[in-house]
Parts: C-alpha cells; sequence; structure tokens
C-alpha cells in the first residue's frame, strides 16, 4: 500500500540573480514499511525534496506537482494542518545532530516538547515515554542521561538522540537526510542497523538521502539517482548496484574506493555540476558524459521504463 507519491514535483527559488531549478519534475512513491533511497552529489536537490514533503523549504521556494500522503496533497495544506502531521506522523533526521539540537536545552527538555504537543504528555508519563526511546536507540544509561546537554554526548550519541526525537510519536514515515554525516565508518553501520531495527520493528516507512552509496547497498530496497534535480535512474538496489544502466550512475559506482582495484586510483567524474539556474535544454549530465553525443545536448531525456527506469537517449549496450 502507497503511503507516499511525489508525483511531477519541481522545485524553483527565486533570487536576485534569477530563478534557481533546484528540482526539475521528480516523481517516486514509498510503501508501508519500505525503505527508498535518494542518492546524488551534494547540490542535485535530495534534501529539497525531504524539505518539501514537511513544508519547511524557504520563504522564496515555489512549488509545482502534488506531495500525497495517505491520499492528501501536502503542498496544498496550510502551516496550521503540517503541524499536526510534522513530527507525527512525517518526522525527519536532520543532517547535523548538534546543529539539530538545542545547547541549551536539556535533553529530556528537547524530546518532551513532541510529546507534549502531539500526544499532550508531561511529568512523569513523557519522561518514561522518553527514557523508552532512548532505550530503543540504545543509549546507554538513558534515565541519568536526560539533564545532560548535547554537548555531553559524542557525535554518534547525538546522531541517536535525533533519531529518538524522530521516533517519539511513531511516525508513519522518516526522512533521513544524510543521518550518517560526520560518523566513522564503525558508527555509521551502527545507525544504519539502528534504522533497520526501527522500520522492521515499527513497520516505518524511510526515506534515506544520502550521497554515500555503500550506506544505501544494504538498507534500501529501491534507489533514487539524482542529479541536478532530475532523477537519472530508479531501480531496485540491488539490480542498480549489479547493473548500472545510466552513465552518471556508472561514475558515482566508479568513484566508490575499492580495495580490490589493481591500479589503486580513485575514479572521480571530470567536470563540474551545472548551473541551476539555467533551464533543462539537454541531458544535465551531457557535459561530464563520456559517453554523451551531440543528441545528448539537445534532448531532455524522459524516464522511461518498467521494472527499473533510466532518462538517456543512448542504447545501454552502447554505454562504456
Amino acid at each position: 500500500m502507497t503511503l507516499l507519491s511525489v508525483e511531477n514535483l519541481s522545485i524553483q527559488f527565486e533570487t536576485p540573480d534569477g530563478l534557481v531549478h533546484a528540482v526539475n519534475d521528480v516523481s517516486f512513491q514509498i510503501g508501508r514499511g519500505e525503505t527508498q533511497a535518494l542518492v546524488g552529489e551534494s547540490g542535485s536537490g535530495k534534501s529539497q525534496i525531504a524539505l518539501s514533503i514537511l513544508g519547511l523549504l524557504a520563504k522564496n521556494a515555489r512549488t509545482s506537482g502534488k506531495i500525497l500522503y495517505n491520499g492528501r496533497d501536502l503542498l496544498a495544506m496550510s502551516t496550521r494542518e503540517l503541524n499536526k502531521i510534522r513530527a507525527k506522523e512525517i518526522a525527519m533526521i536532520f543532517q547535523d545532530p548538534m546543529s539539530s539540537l538545542n545547547p541549551y536545552m536539556t535533553i529530556e527538555r528537547q524530546l518532551n516538547e513532541s510529546l507534549e504537543l502531539h500526544e499532550g504528555l508531561k511529568g512523569d508519563a513523557a519522561r518514561q515515554r522518553v527514557i523508552e526511546v532512548m532505550d530503543a536507540v540504545q543509549i546507554p544509561d538513558a534515565k541519568n542521561r536526560l539533564r545532560s546537554y548535547p554537548h555531553e554526548f559524542s557525535g554518534g550519541m547525538r546522531q541517536r538522540i535525533v533519531i529518538a526525537m524522530a521516533l517519539l510519536c511513531n511516525p508513519k514515515l522518516i526522512l533521513a537526510d544524510e543521518p550518517t554525516t560526520a560518523l566513522d565508518v564503525t558508527v555509521q553501520a551502527q545507525i544504519m542497523r539502528l534504522l533497520e531495527d526501527i522500520r522492521r520493528d515499527f513497520d516505518t516507512s524511510i526515506l534515506l538521502i544520502t550521497h554515500d552509496l555503500g550506506v544505501v547497498a544494504g538498507a534500501c530496497e529501491d534507489t533514487l539517482v539524482l542529479y541536478s534535480g532530475k532523477v537519472m535512474e530508479r531501480a531496485g538496489t540491488r539490480a542498480l548496484f549489479a547493473e548500472p544502466q545510466h552513465p552518471y550512475t556508472r561514475g558515482l559506482l566508479r568513484a566508490v574506493p575499492n580495495i580490490h582495484d589493481d591500479d589503486g586510483e580513485l575514479h572521480a567524474i571530470p567536470g563540474q555540476p551545472p548551473n541551476t539556474m539555467r533551464a533543462l535544454t539537454g541531458c544535465p549530465f551531457a557535459p561530464r558524459c563520456v559517453d554523451a553525443v551531440d543528441a545528448c545536448f539537445a534532448t531532455v531525456p524522459e524516464l522511461t521504463g518498467e521494472t527499473r527506469q533510466r532518462a538517456c537517449i543512448r542504447p545501454v549496450e552502447e554505454l562504456t
């Protein structure tokens, strides 16, 4: 059953220098209990999609399309209506846990806010619920850490606090925006196992936003590859890793360090991301693509396919 359906979502930002085209006609669906990934380089529009779902875009943003949550269009809701959904039904794990937490408030006070607003819990009842969630995200000695401040926790523990905050009201959907940023590899693995446990135990859907393909490999059923705000490829994660069908996806996978490479070199994608202040007139990846032909610069490729989709006019068998 579909929980979230994003249909032809486009996002632009009005700036003194012109219109920035951040997201271009993106569509995808997430079912109940599913984990889906949005991957791509920094600036590809991943975070803006997540922010648009919760109505948290900057005031200069313009959106078109639909974001249907249980059949209701989130883009058409008022702030008051969205406040009833934020944190209670759709929660977000932000990129930087240190900037997401208030350094002047204890962990207990910060976690209590959602419970007071959405569940009406206060006092001992709220404290007990906070302890339960902190235990669920494996924070040691949770009862005695309630009066601690964010700076008294390590980076990994702060990330667990942010995840606990997202879980307090048992949301149906969690938007995890770079949940493993700035964490070492061991802690990254712990956080990803924790998110998988949450998905399984609470039947929670997760939209995982990341530029780290290694994080996606064992965590998500399906993956959307974004470039310059446009979906380049969509497929089951295993199929995507086994046989990428878009030049950009292949470039991303080649850029992942591999200890089995004989030459030991890092294979970076050449060139720079495009200027998003220019409307698309061709494939946005064409200037950096080793397989590009003249038609790639003149034609905006459509996302085609059924079980897996790609936006490229070149046949797969002709790609290098």
